[in-house]
C-alpha cells in the first residue's frame, strides 16, 4: 500500500484539534501536525478550508475535510481497525447526539466567558 499524506491543521489549546489529534492516535495513523496562528492565519489554512476558515483541517492525500466530528467520522470511516463510534447505529446515534451536546455546550459557554472578559 502505498504512503498516505495526512494532515492536521490545530491549534494546541483547541479542543477540537485536540479530539482530532486522540482519533488518529487511536487508530495508529501517522500524521503531520501544523500549529496555526489563529491571528495571522495560513495560506493553506484558507486554501484548505476557504468556507469558515477555522481549524481541524484534515488533509488527506490533498482532500481536506473540515469540523472535528466530521473529521472523526471519516477517520473513522477511512481507517477501520479500532473503531471509535460504536457499531450499532442506535449506540453510534447516541454517540453523534453527546458529542454535538458537548459542542453546542462549549460554544454557549465560551461566548458568556468571552462576554465577561470584553466588559
Amino acid at each position: 500500500m502505498a504512503e498516505e499524506e495526512v494532515k492536521l491543521f490545530g491549534v494546541w489549546a483547541s479542543p477540537f484539534s485536540r479530539r482530532v489529534e486522540i482519533a488518529l492516535t487511536m487508530k495508529g495513523v501517522k500524521y503531520e501536525y501544523i500549529e496555526e496562528d489563529l491571528t495571522n492565519k495560513s495560506p493553506s489554512l484558507l486554501k484548505y478550508n476557504h468556507v469558515h476558515k477555522k481549524i481541524p483541517v484534515l488533509v488527506h492525500n490533498g482532500k481536506p475535510i473540515a469540523e472535528s466530528v466530521v473529521i472523526i467520522e471519516y477517520i473513522d470511516e477511512t481507517w477501520k481497525h479500532n473503531p471509535i463510534l460504536p457499531q450499532h447505529p442506535y449506540n453510534r446515534a447516541l454517540a453523534r447526539f453527546w458529542a454535538k451536546l458537548i459542542d453546542e455546550k462549549g460554544r454557549r459557554e465560551r461566548w458568556r466567558l468571552e462576554k465577561l472578559v470584553s466588559i
